[in-house]
């Protein structure tokens, strides 16, 4: 029987209700989100490995792990 392969998971930020807290960026464990011009978070999708830990912590509720 063959093992089914994973799908990659990552985070998608949606980035017009993001109010750019930084609550996310400091619970990454592989420093995949970052806030640039302190606008909204924004995930490097090569690094991001889909935990949900950002997902979990954002007070905002704007995160979604999302299978890709």
């Amino acid at each position: 029987m063959e093992a089914k392969a994973r799908k990659k998971r990552n985070a998608f930020v949606d980035a017009d209700s993001c109010v750019a807290c930084g609550c996310c960026v400091r619970v990454c464990p592989l420093g995949a989100i970052s806030i640039p011009k302190g606008i909204a978070a924004k995930v490097d999708l090569e690094r991001c490995v889909g935990c949900g830990k950002c997902a979990k912590e954002c007070p905002a509720s704007v995160i979604e792990i999302r299978e890709v």
